[in-house]
């Protein structure tokens, strides 16, 4: 009989001593308790704890978790606004004492997140309820900003840490909607008009300024014609004077009579006229008393041009 009993005691203490044994996974921490009471915090890896005294209350994940959050809010002006949100926290550190915090202050991991959860929309719909429907899109950074604030000092309490939270997507009643999708139409037709108007307008100037140019240059450009004209008559009355004051002179000096060089120069007038007329009528008096008479008029103004040299 004293063969069986000492290995039976030796399989009894075995089984005690294996079920003293305790291995925490990476990522984790156990919390153990003895009759009740918390006792110490066992890390990753094998463990012991005393058999049948010490118990695991809870094993702690001290990873990131998230959660997604879909709730409701009241903008100052009446509006239901719908957020779709991700939630990411994690325990705040390894020490015993946020560990403590962790294990005891909610019954269940379920009361945690209901809580958690609560405190999260209950703040977005504080922010919501100041701020009227058309802000809400453009505020997406500073509700976030906003919730941060309001709850990360009361997760620190439950041993938690709000490492970010992102709204997804943020949407309306059906009607807000369609009423807003109006407005943005309305500014669009709005600004593409005074897009086309202030087209038209650098358009029509742009138009009015080259035809300025123009009309500035066509008038530089006939000013410059007409003095190049003028200069053009002057030297040919001038060349014209030279040439009948040196006639005159040789006729003068070989004592021949004034009136044939003013005979050879309206008969040569005549022929100019008919030859380079292009067409033109030019009427003249080619009788021989018209002849006189120019004749008369020519010489009683070279007479005058002598006077005045004199």
């Amino acid at each position: 009989m004293e063969q069986y009993v000492l290995p039976i005691i030796g399989f009894i203490v075995l089984v005690i001593i294996l079920s003293g044994l305790v291995t925490v996974q990476q990522g984790t921490m156990a919390v153990i308790t003895m009759f009740g009471k918390y006792r110490r915090v066992l890390f990753p890896g094998l463990n012991f704890k005393i058999p049948f005294f010490e118990v695991v209350f809870k094993k702690i994940s001290i990873q990131n978790r998230s959660v997604e959050l879909e709730f409701q809010a009241v903008t100052v002006d009446q509006a239901n606004v719908y957020f779709k949100s991700m939630l990411l926290y994690s325990v705040f550190n390894q020490d015993e004492e946020n560990i403590k915090n962790v294990a005891f202050k909610f019954i269940s991991d379920r009361d945690f997140m209901q809580a958690l959860i609560r405190t999260i929309e209950g703040s977005i719909r504080a922010f919501v309820a100041t701020k009227k429907q058309a802000e809400i899109l453009i505020l997406r950074g500073e509700i976030v900003e906003y919730v941060k604030q309001q709850i990360d000092h009361t997760l620190l309490t439950w041993g938690y840490h709000l490492q970010d939270l992102q709204i997804n997507d943020i949407t309306f009643d059906q009607a807000i909607i369609e009423s807003m999708s109006r407005v943005v139409a309305s500014n669009n037709l709005k600004a593409a008009a005074e897009n086309e108007g202030q087209a038209l307008l650098i358009t029509k100037t742009k138009a009015a300024q080259a035809e300025g140019n123009a009309i500035k240059i066509s008038a530089e450009a006939e000013r410059e014609a007409a003095r190049l004209r003028g200069q053009g008559v002057a030297l040919f009355r001038e060349e014209v004077a030279k040439g009948m004051s040196l006639a005159a002179e040789e006729m003068k000096q070989a004592n021949m009579d004034i009136s044939v060089i003013l005979f050879s120069m309206w008969t040569e007038s005549i022929k100019n006229f008919a030859e380079y007329g292009k067409g033109n009528v030019i009427f003249l008096d080619g009788s021989t008393e018209g002849m006189q008479n120019t004749m008369k008029q020519m010489m009683a103004m070279m007479q005058i041009d002598k006077t005045i040299k004199k």
